[in-house]
């Protein structure tokens, strides 16, 4: 039988790889319609359904149900960070194996997840939504302690700041409401700060059953948290890194993840870890290539042929165990301190030529508009290297980064942030 597969959402090369990983197979799309200039191969797809952001969910059903009648499907699946809610609606009124609205709805609202977490005893970080400047500064009163400030659900590290006492909440909640740029009126989550180094925990489940992939250090701008760099594997212990993997399983648990790929964010303290939040898709920036590059596990592969009904489980815990060189994948990402317009950036061949470079890449065009560092959207290229360890790996992607030169065209109305 061959396959007809609904993609919510864009996807990038994914819709594609699914249609060429199994002859005959069918791909439609609904997603959003400020998303239908991210498709690739759009004449490739049967049907492309464009709806509006503000669509209410009996709509996206509505779609599918019609174009099911007519044409049934036999998957669906949503790749990226958005609609992955809309997904498990329409997978639940199609009787299509999907993540459960529960769960998705777990993982969007923050606050939600805390809760249950807590209601588990996995989590006992202090957290709250808050509407307004003083009920910030009350719950920053009540605990004495710094809390990160952030958007009740967004992605791109958009909005996230950090309050150290009730002096800073105004900044913070401005920024995690988003008046400085942000989706205006978003619920505002204040909790617990932990500090400690960062990780992300690359995850797949099948049938309720969770195997760690991998682990990856990560490195973020201490004021905004946007994420500058990545290593993997994490230097960490063994007895460390099982502790990531227990923790990060219970969290799957708790949550009701059965299936598919999964990101998590852990800091992990002199108490253990503590989750940051957790997403039912593969990690962004660039991270399951770290991994395939130092585990040789495909998680874009494996989640392709998972779409498709293959077991893959076994075929990843093969890899993990066959004997491989030991080394360590880095990336790195260049951010600039001015805005302005890019007219021109040099040294791409220099940065390319550093042993150990994989990859430089710029993330925007010339005569892009580039501000300072607000998201992870505001970064402006990238370069990825091997080597042996994790610090040699970090030195050849962070020199690749310093070779390389922005040129811009600067605004009168911008001469005052130089």
């Amino acid at each position: 039988m061959s396959e007809h597969v609904l993609v919510i959402g864009s996807g990038r090369d994914l819709p594609t790889r699914l249609r060429r990983a199994r002859a005959g197979t069918r791909t439609t799309v609904i997603c959003r319609l400020d998303y239908l200039s991210k498709l690739r191969e759009t004449t490739e797809h049967t049907r492309i359904i464009g709806v509006s952001p503000d669509a209410p969910d009996d709509e996206w059903i509505a779609f599918a149900e019609a174009v099911h009648a007519r044409h049934p499907f036999t998957r669906i699946v949503a790749f990226g960070e958005r609609d992955q809610d809309k997904c498990a609606l329409v997978g639940q009124a199609l009787g299509l194996a999907a993540h459960s609205p529960r769960t998705t709805a777990l993982v969007y609202d923050k606050h939600a997840m805390r809760a249950r977490l807590r209601e588990v005893g996995i989590d006992s970080t202090a957290s709250a939504q808050v509407s307004d400047v003083n009920e910030l500064r009350a719950f920053l009163a009540a605990h004495d302690t710094p809390c990160i400030v952030k958007p009740g659900s967004g992605s791109f590290s958009k909005g996230i700041a950090l309050a150290r006492d009730v002096e800073e909440a105004a900044a913070a909640f401005a920024r995690a409401s988003g008046e400085l740029g942000d989706a205006c009126g978003a619920s505002v989550l204040v909790e617990q700060f932990h500090e400690g180094p960062q990780f992300s925990v690359e995850a797949f489940s099948e049938d309720g059953e969770h195997q760690i992939i991998a682990i990856t250090r990560k490195y973020s701008d201490p004021m905004n948290f946007v994420e500058l760099g990545h290593v993997s594997p994490a230097p960490l212990t063994p007895e460390q890194e099982k502790q990531v993997h227990d923790y990060v399983e219970r969290i799957l648990d708790a949550l009701d993840i059965k299936s598919g790929a999964t990101h998590t964010e852990v800091v992990l303290g002199e108490s253990g870890p503590q989750v940051i939040e957790t997403h039912v898709r593969m990690g962004g920036d660039e991270i399951p290539a770290l991994a395939h590059d130092v585990t040789g596990v495909d998680i874009a592969d494996c989640l392709i042929r998972h779409t498709l009904g293959e077991k893959v489980l076994p075929g990843i815990r093969a890899t993990l165990a066959a004997p491989r060189a030991t080394r360590s994948s880095a990336i790195w990402f260049a951010a600039l301190p001015a805005p302005g317009v890019l007219a021109e950036t040099t040294g791409l061949d220099e940065a390319r030529a550093i042993s150990g470079v994989t990859e430089v890449q710029l993330l925007l065009p010339a005569d892009a508009t580039i501000g300072t560092l607000e998201s992870s959207e505001s970064r402006v290229a990238h370069a990825r290297a091997i080597a042996p360890n994790a610090d040699e790996a970090l030195d050849a992607a962070q020199e690749a980064i310093n070779r390389l030169t922005f040129h811009l065209r600067v605004r009168a109305a911008d001469q005052g942030a130089l």
